[in-house]
């Protein structure tokens, strides 16, 4: 069921007059990102006529973006990576591990997103997959899939990565699995202190060979000394890494990745109203406990649509990766050999064949009789159907 309100009804509303406001200091991803979820299931886009085989009715449906940051798309594109996911589940237990960037780097990390946001992957993998070979820990090689989250609850820029591992790994000569201990994966001090290591070493040499960029109050890390006087007391401090409890199975881990895989800042779910006084939104306030820690907030209609495009990313950033025994070239062969170790059944390949938005509307079923809907029309961008009555209108609801 579709909200009451969108992203898409803030930005329609009051998108126009802010990129007026804000003419010349907004990215071309963030004014595409805009003008796509403005126009996510619009007539703009074109669409698709169906008709109920047993009564007649005729629903019309647009179609989608498919931005990534778009809230409305995302449902739809996630349980389409779910299913190739799901044939690649081992039968044990999973693990959670977040990695986050401290808030002192925040501001350098918005100001150079793909090779910070690059970085934030690499220290917190090569953690992972480093004290996991070493024999004094788990001594074996594992492999894992990450997800970069870029807000808080508050839309607030929060980059962090969440690294699902599965409780064990090949071990190192690949003649066994090596499982953890019950209840207990790495050592959460030790893969902090060597995640700051790694990440405050890669920064530090991407400022020396000129990768990094610094503007506005941010000018004067351009001096190398200055930088790397900022970074000194962050190689003293605790960094977090958040090992949260294990999954009690794959299917866990299926309903945990289906809300995590392509969230974006924030959806329609957690919108309240829209009014003259601004946007209101439920949020939750990590420092309480209890009841307290659910709240609501109220943002000027401009300061919302900042915070909601703080979190568009660069174009061609992949925002899920896999490394070690998940890593592409050599996964299938890595998850096959641990079946086989683990003496588990391999799963049937997921079916991927079908166009997405169409298998989306074939599966639906009238809403006056519970019959069949076909298609019967498509209709181009701007165009409008020709097949009538349109009664009632819907869009394909993807979330």
């Amino acid at each position: 069921m579709r909200p009451a309100l969108d992203v898409a009804d803030i930005f329609r509303a009051h998108g126009p007059a802010w990129r007026l406001a804000q003419a010349g200091h907004l990215s071309l991803g963030q004014l595409k990102v805009m003008s796509a979820i403005e126009a996510c299931r619009t007539v703009e886009l074109g669409g698709h006529v169906e008709r109920c085989e047993d009564c007649d009715h005729v629903r019309i449906a647009y179609n989608s973006c498919r931005n990534r940051h778009c809230p409305k798309c995302q449902g739809g594109a996630a349980r389409r990576w779910l299913e190739a996911r799901e044939a690649e589940l081992l039968p044990l237990a999973y693990y959670h591990m977040v990695f986050t960037l401290p808030a002192q780097i925040g501001d350098i990390a918005f100001q150079n997103k793909a090779v910070v946001y690059g970085m934030l992957f690499k220290a917190a993998s090569e953690a992972l997959l480093t004290i996991a070979a070493d024999p004094k820990h788990l001594g074996a090689r594992i492999g894992l899939t990450a997800v970069l989250h870029t807000w808080g609850s508050a839309l607030t820029h929060h980059p962090h990565v969440h690294c699902i591992v599965p409780g064990g790994g090949l071990s190192l000569d690949g003649q066994s699995w090596v499982s953890c201990r019950p209840r207990f994966f790495l050592p959460v001090r030790v893969l902090s202190r060597l995640f700051r290591r790694l990440f405050l070493d890669r920064l530090a040499a991407a400022h020396a060979e000129g990768r990094l960029a610094f503007f506005g109050n941010l000018s004067g890390f351009a001096d190398r000394a200055a930088f790397t006087a900022h970074l000194a007391p962050l190689r003293r401090a605790e960094w977090v890494v958040y090992a949260k409890r294990p999954f009690a199975g794959p299917e866990s881990v299926l309903a945990y990745l289906a809300r995590y895989t392509h969230r974006v800042a924030i959806s329609g779910s957690r919108l309240v109203s829209m009014d003259e006084k601004g946007v209101t939104f439920r949020w939750k306030d990590y420092r309480q406990d209890g009841p307290a820690r659910r709240k609501l907030m109220t943002l000027a209609h401009g300061e919302f649509i900042r915070r909601f495009l703080l979190h568009v990313l660069p174009t061609g950033f992949h925002r899920i990766r896999h490394y070690g025994l998940f890593a592409n070239p050599a996964r299938a062969a890595n998850l096959a050999k641990a079946r086989a170790l683990l003496q588990a059944p391999t799963p049937a390949p997921a079916d991927t064949s079908a166009d997405p938005e169409i298998a989306t509307m074939a599966a639906k079923a009238c809403p006056c009789c519970g019959g069949r809907m076909i298609l019967v029309e498509i209709f181009e961008r701007g165009a409008s159907p020709r097949t009538a009555p349109p009664t009632p209108a819907f869009g394909i609801d993807s979330s």
